[in-house]
């Protein structure tokens, strides 16, 4: 299923697409851009037939978030499938204009790995600021990265996106719909311009599955411009797998030690202390620890 509009859903079959919709036995399962479906009914693909959807196949990964951390809450308790499918999360985030948040950045590693999708942070805008700092933060990871350049060469991510179901993820104003229409022309995707006070407005509406023009299977799911990736329902130990330069910290905690500043015997502050992880990247741990138990998690100059 590439698209959904009003209730109207956009599958491929036999590389033409056709609308169908919910079949009433599916009762409340949802149907989201990435899913494979069974189809019944008419089927042609002509104008004006409509098809049903009896079936979602069974997913091989759900990249999921929540509107809020704290799972006590109505927004945190409910969950938003972004996708199904991919095995890929292109974290899209611009160097400048606006600044890169790398609190939003670990939210997103942690709903990758927590979701078994490999990530991949492009960050853009490289003409207006260098990577460094960014880059120089999860050291530790050894992230997949690659740069763009507004009107510069896209070959580098072409080849990390050949062959692979992508999803594309990023703050509104960072480039993501640009970089949508440049590696799919025919996309379409509206483009919006970053406001006086850094904050991007947004353009993308829906989510949407595009076919790369390429030799490889080879598909990019745009979604829309997100201010916040809700975490309430990751558990406790995926959160904490997703910052992997921390885990061995952990190592020398004692039993039950919830990692937190109150816990006087975490061994964390100690192995980053020793230079094995960055400071910055314990606070933004213990930030999302913080906002799961009740708080807003969004202390600090870099509010994920």
């Amino acid at each position: 299923m590439i698209a959904v509009d009003r209730g109207r859903y956009t599958c491929m079959v036999d590389d033409e697409p056709l609308t169908a919709m919910r079949a009433r036995e599916l009762g409340r399962k949802s149907v989201v851009v990435g899913d494979r479906v069974g189809l019944v009914g008419d089927v042609s693909g002509s104008t004006g037939s409509l098809a049903r959807i009896v079936r979602i196949e069974e997913r091989s990964s759900v990249l999921r978030r929540t509107a809020d951390d704290d799972d006590t809450t109505a927004e945190g308790r409910l969950e938003r499938v972004v996708v199904a499918n991919a095995d890929q999360l292109v974290i899209v985030s611009a160097l400048a204009d606006p600044p890169p948040r790398t609190g939003f950045i670990d939210r997103c590693l942690v709903a990758a790995y927590d979701a078994g999708i490999v990530p991949l942070l492009c960050l853009t805008k490289a003409d207006l600021a260098g990577p460094a700092e960014v880059l120089g933060y999860y050291a530790e990871l050894d992230l997949p990265h690659v740069l763009t350049e507004p009107d510069g060469d896209l070959s580098a991510l072409r080849e990390v996106l050949a062959g692979r179901v992508s999803v594309m993820v990023g703050h509104s104003g960072v480039g993501k719909s640009t970089l949508v229409n440049r590696l799919v022309p025919d996309a379409d995707r509206a483009v919006g311009v970053v406001s006086a006070v850094g904050k991007g407005r947004h353009t993308s509406t829906s989510a949407v599955a595009l076919r790369l023009p390429s030799k490889e299977a080879s598909w990019i799911i745009d979604t829309p411009g997100v201010r916040s990736f809700g975490l309430a329902l990751v558990s406790a130990e995926s959160l904490l797998h997703g910052f992997p330069d921390l885990v061995e910290g952990t190592v020398d905690c004692p039993p039950n030690c919830e990692h937190t500043e109150t816990d006087p015997e975490c061994a964390l502050p100690a192995w980053v202390t020793a230079g094995h992880a960055d400071v910055r990247r314990l606070e933004s741990y213990r930030r999302l620890l913080a906002s799961r138990s009740g708080g807003d998690g969004l202390e600090g100059p870099d509010r994920g």
